[in-house]
């Protein structure tokens, strides 16, 4: 998101399932659109890192969404959060049974429809078919997988974790991470 070409290049591993992401979309994701990419200061990029099985069919649905519904998708997501939680916490001990006897591709799906994900996709215009669609895309898990392993890789080991311009930062929330985006766009 952003201009390309923008002096300060932000990074955020994050992951749909995590609460600590959850509080920076709540506080920070604004203000860093606002003040650093609509004005072109900076670029931003959200990168997978997951966390779970909820965290690997969500992002396989806000991905499929495409560019231009990723970010509006993520709002939806943290902003029900506490919801869908709830819905994969209260998953009876048959159909975990039901979901344990699954190949993976089967299991993110039905996990994924547990958890209510193809009624949050479908307001952003992915319908019930190609939700199914989205949920049981191999080249697209692995894309996934293969981002969180380069994240691991690269040192990444929670979530949020940022970079600015390359560089891994201490920095968990919008109060800790904009001086240091103001450190390196120059004040």
């Amino acid at each position: 998101m952003g201009n390309p070409n923008a002096k300060l290049k932000l990074v955020e591993y994050g992951s749909l399932a995590c609460p600590h992401c959850r509080e920076f979309e709540a506080t920070g994701y604004k203000p860093l659109v606002q003040r650093y990419v609509r004005t072109g200061r900076a670029s931003y990029e959200f990168r997978n890192l997951l966390l779970n099985a909820p965290d690997i069919a969500v992002s396989l649905l806000a991905h499929c969404a495409g560019p231009a519904q990723f970010f509006p998708m993520a709002q939806a997501v943290y902003a029900s959060q506490p919801q869908w939680f709830d819905r994969v916490e209260k998953i009876s001990a048959e159909q975990q049974a039901e979901l344990d006897k699954m190949p993976d591709p089967q299991r993110i799906a039905r996990l994924g429809e547990l958890a209510g994900f193809p009624q949050i996709a479908a307001r952003f215009g992915i319908t019930p078919v190609r939700a199914r669609q989205c949920l049981t895309d191999q080249k697209g898990l692995e894309r996934l997988l293969n981002g969180t392993k380069a994240a691991e890789d690269a040192g990444v080991a929670h979530t949020p974790t940022f970079f600015i311009n390359g560089k891994m930062t201490d920095a968990l929330t919008w109060e800790q991470l904009e001086p240091l985006l103001k450190k390196a766009s120059g004040g």
